[in-house]
């Protein structure tokens, strides 16, 4: 079986047009990076990466696309809009495609309180086995073929102010994971959860302060070994650290459409494992 990870795409409005009332004041913190910084250059070409992204997915023959969060830069409508025709008829069918939040796409408490998240994904957070569920829809449940299953979490919280974006799951969401690999329905298959935020840096040391998963290590703690995944972004930088016998592989898919780091993880299950994964950068056409 196979799958196909990306993250951080942040499809991102042209700010410039939008009036300073609707964007309210985290965003206006935000300008100065997205323009003088050139991070809204970076992500210029972010729509036409997401859509070969997905295409070659298709290509693949990948039995499932996640993607890890951040669709946008700041959670507006036109961004997250924006990132549902990138992905074009795979995000139609939740069979094929799993899309979670990030902490971009909370940015405001409007843009949580009016759920607009939900409003474009929604449709693809219904679990096969909503029994497990603890807040709200997560944790969700994706049963792929007869091999493996993609359980979805939410670490995305909205932060004090921007710029402190780090992520927690929650005790309640731990538990309904914990019942979810103990269910004998999912047995014999390899179970990759996708979450936003990254429990462990590239180094492999635990990630903590303002930008880390706060209980990064008890999600670790309940999937050991080659049976399970941890599919995450938040961190822009690609790696993965292999199973032992105390944590399952981590595949961080580093921010999938920045200009000159475009790329993502093709990720390999088979027996029940997963048995590895590979980087692929998407082939533009010509002229883009």
């Amino acid at each position: 079986m196979r799958f196909v990870h990306c993250s951080d795409v942040h499809l991102t409005a042209d700010y410039r047009g939008e009036s300073l009332l609707r964007l309210g004041w985290r965003r206006w913190l935000a300008l100065p990076e997205l323009f003088a910084g050139g991070r809204a250059r970076a992500y210029l070409r972010a729509p036409r990466v997401l859509a070969a992204i997905a295409r070659e997915a298709r290509e693949h023959a990948a039995d499932h696309f996640i993607l890890s969060g951040d669709l946008t830069a700041c959670a507006l409508d036109s961004e997250f809009q924006a990132a549902r025709e990138a992905l074009g008829s795979l995000v139609e069918d939740r069979s094929r495609c799993t899309v979670i939040p990030g902490n971009h796409d909370v940015y405001t408490p409007g843009s949580l309180r009016t759920g607009r998240f939900a409003r474009y994904f929604g449709h693809l957070l219904e679990s096969d086995l909503p029994e497990h569920c603890r807040e709200g829809p997560f944790p969700f449940v994706r049963r792929v073929g007869d091999g493996a299953a993609v359980v979805g979490l939410c670490s995305a919280r909205v932060p004090p102010v921007p710029g402190i974006s780090q992520g927690f799951i929650g005790r309640a969401q731990l538990d309904g994971l914990a019942a979810v690999v103990a269910d004998p329905r999912l047995a014999g298959r390899a179970l990759l959860v996708a979450v936003h935020h990254a429990p462990l840096t590239p180094t492999g040391d635990v990630a903590q302060g303002p930008w880390g998963l706060r209980d990064g290590q008890a999600l670790c703690a309940l999937l050991p070994g080659a049976r399970h995944a941890v599919l995450h972004g938040h961190i822009h930088r690609r790696f993965h650290h292999a199973a032992t016998a105390v944590r399952p592989h981590l595949f961080g898919a580093g921010s999938s459409t920045f200009a000159g780091q475009e790329g993502y993880w093709i990720i390999d299950v088979a027996g029940g494992q997963v048995t590895g994964g590979r980087v692929a950068v998407p082939r533009m056409p010509a002229g883009t």
